[in-house]
Formats: C-alpha cells, structure tokens, sequence
C-alpha cells in the first residue's frame, strides 16, 4: 500500500489576507516564519517558494514579517480596510488613500 502525501490546507474562514507574497521576489527562505510570534505560516513543502499562510484571520499585524524579510518587497502588509490610513486634501476635499 502507498502513502498519500497530505499537504495543509489554510484555514480560511474569511476572506482575510494578511500579507501578500510577491512570488517573483520572495525566494522561500522562510525567515517570516521563524519570526512571526503567532505562527500564521508554515513553510512551503516546495522548496524556493513562498510560505503557506496558514491561520490568517490569527495575524496580530505586527510587521515583524515584513520588517525582518531580507528581500525588499517579498512581504506586502494587505490592511484590514478599517485599518488603513486615508487623508483629506485641504483644497479640495477630496479623501484618498495609498
């Protein structure tokens, strides 16, 4: 009898997600997941790709991914939306976010 290889399967109870992977950029080097203090990701089983997030909806939004990835730009922040910062032109009035 074979063994079927068993992958984990993100826990997605929302539509959250936290941080998006640039998998053009992100080498696989997993540093985020030895540092996320809740462990959101797993490694990927493949190796050179972009970690697993695994408990989304669990991300405290702490950055400590983003700040220590040695790849810029690897690691994107995906804000909740009422957590995004928004500002009002003064002339115009005009409310705009970045």
């Amino acid at each position: 009898m074979t063994q079927k290889k068993v992958f984990a399967q993100p826990n997605i109870t929302t539509p959250s997600r936290p941080v998006i992977f640039n998998t053009k950029i992100c080498n696989g080097c997993n540093r985020c997941v030895e540092v996320c203090p809740v462990d959101v990701y797993i490694p990927n089983p493949q190796k050179g790709q972009s970690p697993i997030i695994l408990h989304p909806d669990e991300c405290w939004y702490c950055g400590t991914c983003v700040n220590e990835c040695p790849t810029a730009e690897a690691v994107k922040f995906n804000w909740p939306l009422q957590q995004r910062g928004y500002w009002k032109r003064k002339a115009t009035g005009e409310i705009f976010r970045v």
